[in-house]
């Protein structure tokens, strides 16, 4: 049974602005004075679960900031091609070995779960990992290495020389067989065996036939010159939080390749940013996640600080939702991630997204729409800013209009392109929204 506050219920605004947004007027000052002078790039981090993985929301939202206050870069990168799940559509990302890869919704292990709340990981060398932006608007001018504490694991590349070594090989010819003529006869005029002859053309007899080609390896000895490819090391930096590398030229492509002190290589992600100001709009999701499953990983709160975020967004809660979690619990997993954010001296501004509607066995998620109003009952006390998707998307008698519209996927949980963008779209709008309120009232 769902256990519910006996504080009154606040309800969100109608016009769809963010609620207490007067939690974020340290953000918008930063904006603002953005705005007017344009020297810094603003980091928000998007923390949430499959609803973030994919990307399709948030880059909806990264865009439209973009395209109003500056695009300072992409923001954070992980492969997700190479830990076989799905990811973002703006870079791809392959390699010549297989990785292994470990999320953050399974069971307490040894594997180095970070910041993407997936681990990836090899215990040998030999790699080539290639990163390709497909967006070329996220071009990129600095590209930061996250590890786990700050290991010196990767060398970067952009280019290759080629090494050629001489060398020399058997002179091989070719015999085209007369009417009449026997492996011993051809041996003898090559000065070679037949035991060779059978064995460079795979004989299992000594039977041949005219017009067959044999290939003769003879006595003599001719140059080859054979070209291996060497990847060519960049000059890698470092920082507290991270390897880094800047190119005065914006680069769509880049290597990652083993430095060849580390014995281990684990990668927690990719950051990459652009020489301007404005945005940086990074996204953190896993699909099944819950705010549980990031708490048991304290690498993940030491590395946030990496992104240096200046505003922090949630979206956890569908996943509670399917665990039937009660609001109480649900609320005590938010306010201890919010703790664990806080001891790493991360004090940026918070904004809850509700969780969006879905159906749990057919029937309206009513553990959602308790969530959403227990968000609210909370956020004023906890100085957190919230949007209520819940609400914007037509709440526990919305969703059949959502399926109508072609918003919501066949699962009746996860939503189709056009939905996530939607939902992008309108948190834009309601951020917008606040952030005039905000400067029209000073």
């Amino acid at each position: 049974m769902i256990q519910k506050a006996d504080t009154a219920i606040i309800d969100a605004p109608s016009d769809g602005q963010i609620y207490n947004a007067k939690a974020l007027s340290d953000f918008f000052q930063k904006l603002e004075k953005n705005e007017d002078q344009k020297s810094q790039k603003l980091n928000i981090v998007h923390i949430g679960d499959s609803h973030i993985q994919g990307d399709l929301m948030t880059n909806e939202i990264r865009k439209k900031l973009q395209q109003k206050f500056g695009n300072a870069g992409r923001g954070l990168v992980f492969p997700y091609q190479l830990a076989k799940t799905n990811g973002s559509y703006n870079e791809r990302f392959k390699s010549n070995r297989t990785w292994e890869s470990y999320r953050n919704i399974h069971p307490v292990k040894n594997c180095p779960i970070g910041l993407s709340g997936i681990g990836l990981w090899r215990d040998s060398g030999g790699f080539v990992m290639e990163m390709n932006v497909k967006d070329l608007a996220y071009k990129f001018n600095t590209i930061k290495i996250i590890t786990p504490q700050n290991q010196d694991m990767f060398d970067l590349a952009i280019s290759s020389k080629i090494n050629s070594i001489q060398t020399t090989e058997p002179k091989v010819i070719t015999h085209k067989i007369k009417k009449g003529e026997v492996l011993g006869t051809i041996a003898d005029k090559y000065n070679v065996s037949i035991a060779e002859i059978k064995r460079d053309n795979h004989l299992k007899s000594n039977n041949i036939r005219a017009g067959r080609t044999l290939k003769i390896a003879t006595k003599e000895t001719r140059q080859k010159t054979i070209s291996m490819s060497e990847f060519v090391p960049l000059a890698v930096k470092s920082d507290s939080y991270s390897h880094y590398y800047n190119s005065e030229n914006a680069l769509s492509r880049i290597f990652l390749i083993p430095n060849k002190e580390a014995k281990d290589y684990e990668l927690n992600g990719i950051v990459l940013e652009k020489d301007t100001p404005g945005i940086i709009y990074s996204g953190i999701g896993v699909n099944g996640a819950k705010y549980s499953d990031y708490n048991k990983y304290p690498l993940f709160f030491e590395q946030l600080k990496s992104l240096h975020p200046d505003l922090l967004v949630f979206s956890l809660g569908t996943n509670e939702s399917y665990d039937h979690l009660d609001a109480e619990k649900y609320i005590r997993e938010l306010k201890e991630f919010i703790s664990n954010i806080r001891a790493q001296k991360i004090d940026a501004p918070i904004i809850v997204m509700t969780p969006p509607p879905s159906l749990l066995r057919r029937k309206p998620n009513t553990y959602i729409d308790d969530y959403a109003k227990q968000i609210l009952n909370i956020a004023q006390k906890e100085n957190i800013a919230v949007w209520d998707l819940y609400d914007e998307f037509g709440g526990m008698s919305g969703i059949r209009q959502l399926k109508i519209q072609g918003l919501i996927g066949p699962d009746w949980v996860h939503y189709s392109k056009r939905g996530y963008e939607k939902q992008g779209d309108l948190f834009t709008q309601a951020f917008l929204r606040s952030y005039d309120n905000f400067k029209s009232k000073k």
